[in-house]
């Protein structure tokens, strides 16, 4: 353990003298060796590690949403190339490469918060063990023991043996009752974290493998905290406790404010910020105009729940711009200046109602009876002045009458060839 440490000194020596400086602070409030002092000095620490991988963790979320987005494509790699191992890996490569993705930004931030939680463990293990560590001297060792949290001294394992505990100045029994509860609340923060992230915060349009790899580590990461918790010490399930309470609230912000696309929760986003925009008339805040002008960038490639939006825009009288800002419509406009009164939507477009059979066939009846009529008025109604004067009638009313009867039997018209004699 002594060799393990001292090789990891890099780590273990910035987060005690984080730890003392904490305990410093919360040793004035509450007393130097109360388990008030130390725990909040364990929460502090967890939280100044998370607030410092918060690039991290935004980084975290683009790389989920880019291979969410390639699982389609990776899918029909893998079935191209099912018998050629080598050139599905090369042809997966070039399609990492191509769009920007690093399938390793996803585990970044445990990456990163894992050697903090490996320095811990260290720090612990070497107050049970009585033997000082970092910047902890023999002063603060001895504090550190006599520090409990309800009633569990803080270097103590579900695992240790009564007489150990009790050297500590602490009973087995109150020992294991609390890193119990302590397991069980860790396991559960866990569990409903990758819940919230799987029946919120995913694509449900794209149905891939990712996402049955997702469901799997829902139940099996609070299985593995469970197994792994009863041999860390009661601070680093404070620590652990902590930084799951932390994602998870962490995570509710971003379901909350940056949905997935495609989601559950850009439905109800979406759905909330249609209701401010139509009452205020505006985007207001900055992140919400970053929301609109991606959903106005993408055109015809936006998903049920943008669509869905935009028309609601529309119907009330708004239209979204490229910028991200909302404006009124022309068309609201023109409603406007027709009633005189200020309006927020269009004029809805009246569907025709639906006839019957009967109908039907009565209207289209009526209707050949009416162009029968007026085929038969344009006839009849000719200019008076088109009509043969009575004299011209009276003088050739019998070649007139038949030219003209001729030419309306479709014949030429003019001088018309005699007929030749019949051969009988």
């Amino acid at each position: 353990m002594d060799t393990i440490a001292s090789l990891f000194s890099f780590i273990t020596t910035p987060v005690s003298w984080v730890i003392v400086q904490f305990h410093s602070v919360y040793g004035a409030l509450f007393g130097p060796d109360t388990g008030w002092a130390w725990g909040l000095s364990i929460v502090s620490l967890v939280i100044l590690i998370r607030i410092c991988l918060i690039p991290l963790f935004v980084k975290q979320i683009k790389a989920t949403r880019a291979m969410q987005t390639l699982q389609p494509e990776m899918k029909k790699i893998q079935e191209r190339y099912k018998n050629d191992k080598q050139r599905q890996s090369e042809e997966m490569m070039k399609l990492y490469k191509d769009t920007g993705t690093n399938p390793l930004s996803s585990c970044l931030p445990i990456l990163a918060q894992s050697p903090f939680f490996f320095a811990l463990y260290h720090v612990l293990n070497s107050i049970a063990s009585n033997d000082t560590i970092g910047v902890i001297n023999t002063s603060l060792l001895e504090s550190a023991q006599k520090a409990h949290i309800v009633g569990a001294p803080l270097a103590v394992k579900f695992t240790d043996s009564a007489s150990k505990v009790e050297a500590l100045g602490a009973s087995l029994t109150d020992v294991r009752v609390v890193t119990a509860i302590m397991i069980v609340l860790m396991s559960a923060s866990q569990f409903f974290t990758q819940r919230q992230l799987m029946t919120k915060n995913v694509d449900t349009t794209v149905k891939t493998p990712f996402m049955q790899q997702q469901k799997m580590l829902m139940y099996v990461f609070p299985i593995m905290f469970a197994v792994f918790g009863i041999n860390f010490p009661v601070g680093v399930l404070v620590y652990w406790l902590t930084t799951n309470v932390w994602t998870m609230g962490q995570q509710m912000y971003v379901i909350h404010n940056n949905p997935t696309p495609g989601s559950k929760a850009q439905a109800s986003y979406l759905e909330r910020l249609h209701k401010h925009v139509t009452h205020h008339g505006k985007v207001s805040r900055r992140r919400d105009k970053v929301i609109v002008k991606a959903i106005v960038a993408k055109g015809r490639d936006r998903n049920e729940f943008e669509r869905k939006f935009i028309n609601g825009l529309s119907k009330a009288g708004l239209a979204a711009q490229a910028d991200g800002t909302v404006i009124k419509s022309d068309t609201a406009v023109a409603v406007e200046a027709e009633d005189g009164t200020p309006t927020t939507g269009t004029a809805k477009r009246q569907q025709p109602k639906r006839q019957t059979k009967a109908q039907r066939q009565s209207g289209a009846t009526k209707a050949a009876d009416e162009s029968g009529q007026k085929t038969s008025l344009t006839k009849s109604d000719e200019p008076e002045d088109a009509k043969p004067a009575p004299a011209a009638k009276k003088s050739g009313a019998k070649s007139g009458s038949g030219t003209r009867s001729k030419a309306q039997s479709g014949q030429r018209k003019g001088p018309q060839r005699p007929k030749s004699p019949s051969k009988k």
